[in-house]
């Protein structure tokens, strides 16, 4: 029995209290096409389509001195797709629901960007915390600001993709719970809204793992 409505988020199944439920996080790897058969797929096809276009999208943002790091934007984004949309199958832990590891992939990734920036590019670094035109009475406060958001960065990346997946899961649960209390002429609406719904995060899935790739590599360019 669900003691809480945010109890379907928590890795309870353990062995030797190891949460085995984080262990859905690299089911993605089984998902990923061989390209070792002598014609591809229809799957593998698509899935190179999808990368070169990313690779494509992200050496533009990165500037073409920086065409290797795009691949780990692409790996990134392939990761993170992954755990989103196994999530929605059921009894499968959506690890990309929790801080934990969402603040694990966001931490490092801006704090790399950050060392690598002040270290090597030490006055494009202190350009960007004083926009071109700020008048001398408010630089100090922009500097603030600038550092402010800066510094904020990883949460902002964190929470925001977490925050959708626990969203629509706990919408997903709360109508999958009202199904014994409604009456049996308004199952056909609850189960419309539920396809309807999930259609929506599949969406959701797909968009929140873009909008991470994206912001991660709009960092990246900053520093250089």
């Amino acid at each position: 029995m669900m003691t809480s409505l945010f109890s379907i988020f928590e890795p309870s199944s353990s062995i030797f209290s190891l949460h085995l439920n984080w262990v859905s996080t690299f089911l993605g790897i089984f998902f990923l096409p061989t390209f070792f058969w002598a014609s591809l797929s229809r799957w593998s096809l698509l899935w190179s389509l999808i990368m070169k276009t990313l690779h494509k999208e992200f050496k533009t943002i990165l500037g073409p001195s920086n065409v290797g790091i795009s691949f780990i934007f692409t790996a990134l984004f392939s990761f993170i797709l992954f755990n989103n949309s196994l999530g929605l199958l059921p009894y499968i832990f959506t690890s990309s629901s929790h801080l934990t590891m969402t603040l694990t992939l966001a931490l490092p990734l801006w704090l790399s960007f950050i060392l690598f920036g002040w270290i090597n590019h030490t006055q494009h670094m202190l350009g960007h915390l004083v926009p071109q035109g700020t008048p001398s009475a408010l630089m100090p406060f922009m500097v603030l600001i600038e550092t402010i958001s800066n510094i904020i960065r990883p949460m902002t990346l964190a929470i925001r993709l977490a925050a959708n997946m626990i969203a629509g899961h706990l919408l997903l649960t709360l109508l999958g719970n009202m199904g014994p209390l409604m009456p049996n002429k308004l199952i056909f609406i609850l189960l419309l809204s539920q396809i309807l719904l999930l259609m929506l995060e599949s969406a959701v899935a797909i968009i929140q793992s873009y909008v991470f790739a994206i912001l991660s590599t709009l960092y990246a360019s900053e520093v250089n």
